[in-house]
C-alpha cells in the first residue's frame, strides 16, 4: 500500500512515516497542499491520511482539488486531525463529496490504530 500523508507537523510526520514503513508500507509526506498535489502525480496513492489544519491552503481545500483530478476519485481518505471530531463528522461535503471514509481524532488515535483503519481504507476502494 502506498499511503500519501498530507501533516504539517514534523515530528509527528516522522513518527507516521516510520510506523507505516515499519508495516510494509511505502509512503509519500507534504507538508502543503501543493506538495500533496505533486506528491500524488509522482506516485499514485492508495490512501491519503491528511490533517485539515495546513498553511495556506487547509485541508478542505485540498480535497475539492484532489478529487477534480479523475484519476484520483476513487482514493479513500483518511481524516486524522487536532480539531473536534464532532464538528469535523458534521461536514457532510467530506463524505459525500470528497472520498472521507474515515475521520481520526490524533489525541485517541494511536499508531497501530493509524495503520489499521488506513489498511482497512484502502482495502474498501
Amino acid at each position: 500500500m502506498h499511503v500519501l500523508l498530507l501533516e504539517p507537523d514534523k515530528n509527528l510526520s516522522e513518527s507516521y512515516i516510520e510506523v507505516f514503513r515499519s508495516n510494509g508500507h511505502t509512503i509519500s509526506w507534504a507538508k502543503t497542499a501543493q506538495g500533496a498535489v505533486l506528491e500524488a502525480d509522482e506516485k499514485q496513492p492508495d490512501v491519503v491520511v491528511l490533517e485539515l489544519q495546513i498553511a495556506r491552503h487547509n485541508g478542505i481545500e485540498f480535497l475539492y482539488e484532489f478529487v477534480s483530478y479523475p484519476e484520483w476519485q476513487s482514493i479513500p481518505v483518511v481524516i486524522l486531525t487536532v480539531l473536534p471530531i464532532s464538528e469535523v463528522k458534521k461536514m457532510t461535503v467530506l463524505r459525500d463529496q470528497l472520498s472521507v471514509v474515515k475521520v481520526l481524532s490524533k489525541t485517541h488515535t494511536d499508531l497501530k490504530n493509524l495503520v489499521a483503519q488506513a489498511e482497512e481504507a484502502a482495502s474498501q476502494a
